[in-house]
């Protein structure tokens, strides 16, 4: 198996718990012994989707075909994301009671609301990194300092604080605590049309006073997030562990209502996002979606970029120096006319 046969093979199988037709196609696979398991577990853990590929052959019944140290390996690695997850869920509830009691409302965003919420069947099914939650922007900076006058800082004492420039402010950690923490004031990099003003009166709460996005906006981010925050509408580039989010909600919410409700600049971003997932998965039919020449050239250069890893390099590394240049052109602009971005040139380089 080359990669791109690995990486199509993991996204059927990400899906055999609900598409039969996928089950059927990796059933046969693995009884023709035509599996390269040692493949199959580099890809995966390089896309975050390890115990997801584990739970889905669990749940399908199909680990009895495969090598019995693979298994014992798989259920080993599970266990261990099901503790941390566990861990995270325990703090993310910490932190909510934390700052409910001080009038600030977290909403709790990708990864970590998608535990909360309990949209895998298994919570050891999602690898989280950090804690990501958004509050109102007018209550950022008082929601960070209540945090670090609760325990939490920054990683290191030499922190460069680029709140200017992000999304989010930079991580911050609590001794014997198991993630990070970054709040967000905006979700994603240009926040025109899907900000904190278009969230905040479709919020989902949840026990203990716990709020998430809706479903729709779950979908948005997590397209938006791949395709605007890494780069990948660019880059063309692919994230399994995204796609897989994506393929959950749309169990939950349709694709086809948040397409017309979402009529925007950036909706191009979200359908060729739908689009490559659709086909890395097996055209599920959650995943269903209106073809067109920019969804089409879109596949077409992703599946260009994978079967050429050297081409993709370099590409990514082009987009990168670009978006570098534009960013450090953007902040130098502003602090013209902007004093935060004035004092931010200051600080850090005179």
């Amino acid at each position: 198996m080359n990669y791109k046969e690995t990486l199509f093979f993991i996204g059927k199988c990400l899906t055999i718990t609900h598409e039969k037709h996928n089950r059927e196609l990796v059933e046969k696979k693995i009884k023709n012994n035509t599996v390269d398991w040692d493949a199959v577990v580099k890809v995966s853990t390089a896309q975050y989707v390890f115990p997801a590929l584990y739970c889905n052959l669990k749940r399908a019944n199909f680990l009895q075909y495969l090598p019995n140290d693979l298994v014992e390996y798989m259920q080993h690695i599970t266990n261990l994301n099901r503790e941390r997850n566990e861990h995270i869920i325990a703090e993310a509830k910490e932190i909510n009671k934390l700052l409910l009691s001080n009038n600030i409302t977290p909403i709790f965003l990708k990864g970590t609301g998608n535990l909360l919420e309990g949209i895998y069947i298994d919570i050891a099914e999602r690898m989280v990194g950090d804690i990501d939650f958004l509050v109102n922007p007018e209550k950022f900076k008082i929601t960070v300092n209540i945090l670090k006058e609760n325990g939490y800082k920054e990683k290191t004492s030499d922190y460069l604080d680029n709140t200017v420039l992000n999304r989010h402010y930079p991580k911050i950690t609590k001794k014997e605590k198991i993630a990070a923490i970054e709040v967000h004031y905006k979700m994603i990099t240009n926040e025109k049309g899907f900000d904190y003003n278009f969230i905040e009166n479709s919020l989902k709460k949840l026990t203990n006073n716990i709020n998430i996005l809706s479903y729709e906006n779950q979908i948005l981010l997590t397209c938006f997030n791949k395709q605007i925050n890494e780069k990948a509408q660019w880059t063309k580039t692919i994230s399994l562990r995204n796609s897989y989010d994506l393929y959950m909600l749309s169990k939950r919410a349709s694709i086809k209502t948040v397409l017309n409700k979402f009529y925007h600049s950036k909706s191009d971003y979200l359908k060729n996002f739908l689009a490559i997932t659709n086909y890395i998965f097996g055209s599920p039919e959650s995943l269903v979606y209106i073809k067109t020449h920019k969804t089409e050239s879109y596949i077409k250069k992703v599946l260009f970029f994978i079967n050429n890893p050297k081409e993709s390099a370099n590409n990514k590394k082009k987009w990168d120096l670009y978006f570098l240049n534009k960013h450090r052109f953007s902040v130098i602009l502003k602090s013209f006319y902007l004093k935060k971005y004035r004092k931010y040139l200051f600080d850090n380089f005179f």
